[in-house]
């Protein structure tokens, strides 16, 4: 089936990029904001950001690899591999799903008061 490879090709590095974006916000958001020093409040602005951009940038990707498949080829589009990439988005896919079912085996973390904390009973 004749398609425009590159244009499918661009498709999916976007919703490969998207689901890295995905395993950032979702499993290492905790790292970065102490890393940046970000209070409670920005560490959940900047997961809710990361996730609506993942979002908006896989659905590009998926658009755009639909027209790819959708349009006919050029002459371009020849020597294009998409089969790489393609193992590539399956590898991600199945670290996530790694990385969410090895979350449950995680011991639960105290979170220790910090000097001049008050606690209301």
């Amino acid at each position: 089936m004749p398609m425009r490879k590159r244009t499918v090709r661009n498709g999916m590095r976007m919703l490969l990029s998207a689901l890295l974006l995905i395993i950032l916000a979702c499993f290492y958001h905790g790292g970065i904001a102490s890393l940046f020093s970000l209070t409670q409040g920005t560490e959940q602005r900047f997961y809710g950001w990361v996730m609506f951009l993942a979002a908006g940038i896989g659905a590009y990707g998926v658009m755009q690899a639909v027209f790819g498949l959708l349009l006919s080829a050029d002459l371009r589009d020849a020597g294009v591999r998409v089969v790489p990439l393609l193992l590539m988005i399956a590898f991600v896919i199945v670290l996530y799903f790694y990385l969410f079912v090895s979350s449950f085996d995680k011991p639960f973390e105290e979170q220790y008061l910090r000097p001049g904390t008050t606690i209301t009973i």
